[in-house]
């Protein structure tokens, strides 16, 4: 394993932030169209698959656990802060897109609705959740995506990181898996099923592409 001497987080210069904008924005371009694409065409249909199990519909309703659930966004703006060349970004932003497409193809494959009933009490937690539900959209369930692009994120990540880092970062990408539950915002099998493919995306494209320290 090569061991790192410079800092896990440290300011990465404008130059490497106008890449990292410039990715973000396409890859924001390229999840919305094939997320809002799939939800919009497995509402043109009433066929779906069920993938819950009953004993999952009594998970309880944690409306805290929102503040996990919209942490994802936390690791994606901490990339150019961890990764120190642009072609690790551009792996980054290659494995992203990567989840996505295959997400996108299960879901049209496998429509799933969500099975929980709407939550009653969200208390102070009411706008963020129900933002957190319009961002989710109705249909793009299994895998989760939410879970898949945050193992990414994190699976890329501690690469760089201490143990007590590695550690620090895999407990939060199992926080933010489990509140996909409590939030019920997915299905068991939509955690699992993201947790794997955000485990083999980052095995099959960014370790070929991106672990490299120079720049190229």
């Amino acid at each position: 394993m090569t061991k790192h001497h410079d800092p896990f987080f440290g300011w990465p210069g404008w130059e490497h932030l106008r890449c990292f904008a410039w990715l973000g924005v396409a890859q924001t371009i390229w999840f919305g169209l094939v997320f809002i694409g799939c939800d919009r065409l497995t509402a043109m249909h009433s066929f779906r698959v069920r993938v819950h199990f009953e004993a999952e519909l009594k998970l309880p309703f944690v409306a805290e656990m929102v503040l996990f659930y919209m942490s994802i966004y936390l690791l994606f703006c901490g990339a150019p802060f961890i990764l120190r060349t642009r072609r690790q970004l551009r792996a980054l932003a290659a494995t992203l897109a990567t989840v996505t497409f295959c997400g996108g193809i299960c879901f049209l494959l496998l429509p799933v609705e969500l099975a929980f009933p709407p939550p009653r009490d969200m208390g102070r937690w009411t706008q963020l959740v129900h933002f957190a539900d319009w961002l989710n959209l109705e249909y793009n369930l299994l895998p989760s995506l939410h879970v898949a692009l945050s193992v990414v994120c994190v699976a890329i990540f501690s690469g760089r990181a201490s143990m007590i880092g590695r550690t620090v970062l895999w407990t939060w990408a199992v926080a933010i898996s489990i509140s996909t539950l409590l939030t019920h915002q997915h299905h068991v099998l939509d955690v699992i099923t993201g947790f794997i493919l955000g485990l083999l995306a980052t095995r099959l494209v960014y370790d070929r592409h991106g672990p490299f320290e120079r720049e190229s």
